[in-house]
């Protein structure tokens, strides 16, 4: 793929997983606001486009940006690996770093009355996250993983009982939507997960915890916005 300044970054994303490390490090959302072409999406942040064109260009060798390259599985496999990887994720580590959260405010929220809106804004990512995994893997998973194996079989799309897979696809995409909102707002209130001055080793692990999931959760999301979603829909449509 030829990357440019006018690539889409859940292009550069999709088809090059290597490359979500670059788009990370420069702050550029490639999951909720995927569809932004790069030169836009730089625009305001911390990296110039040259910048990122740069690095994207020195990424290693084609067998490293080829490895976990979902758009080649099959849709039971991805779905898999969301499950097995990313919602097991989730649920491990929100309660630690909530845990975190709650001891760094219990001994810094005078000097930092920030981390008490940190300590809100976190609690309700976690209860809506847990909302939107259970909806995927009790309703949306099952039809897709029964949809693509009827189809294989020469079935045809099986009816689902919500009319059209893009009803449950554009719920979910509503919520990663807001998902995102939250850790933008996670983020500006810890001034991009930076240590204040003096801040105790508990606080630096709270915020390389807060790091490190939104890190999770923005490849959890790419994953499903740019890569599962569009197929399952796609299928839909040339199966039906």
């Amino acid at each position: 793929m030829n990357i440019n300044a006018e690539t889409p970054v859940r292009e550069i994303a999709a088809s090059h997983p290597a490359a979500v490390k670059i788009l990370e490090r420069a702050a550029i959302d490639y999951c909720c606001a995927g569809t932004r072409k790069l030169k836009d999406a730089c625009e305001g942040g911390s990296a110039r486009v040259e910048e990122v064109l740069a690095q994207l260009a020195a990424l290693e060798t084609e067998a490293d940006n080829t490895a976990g390259n979902w758009t080649a599985a099959s849709l039971g496999e991805l779905i898999r690996h969301i499950v097995d990887r990313h919602h097991v994720y989730v649920r491990e580590e929100s309660p630690r770093v909530q845990a975190f959260i709650e001891k760094v405010l219990a001994r810094h929220g005078e000097g930092h009355p920030e981390l008490a809106e940190v300590r809100q804004q976190f609690a309700e990512l976690r209860t809506d996250l847990a909302h939107h995994m259970l909806k995927e893997e009790q309703v949306l998973f099952p039809y897709v993983e029964r949809m693509e194996k009827s189809v294989r079989e020469g079935n045809g799309v099986p009816p689902p009982f919500f009319g059209t897979v893009r009803n449950p696809v554009q719920a979910m995409i509503a919520e990663h939507d807001q998902a995102g909102d939250i850790l933008k707002s996670l983020r500006k209130l810890t001034n991009g997960f930076a240590p204040p001055e003096g801040a105790c080793p508990t606080y630096c692990a709270m915020l390389a915890a807060l790091r490190e999931f939104e890190g999770d959760l923005h490849q959890h999301i790419h994953l499903e916005n740019n890569i599962l979603f569009p197929r399952a829909v796609r299928m839909e449509q040339e199966g039906s």
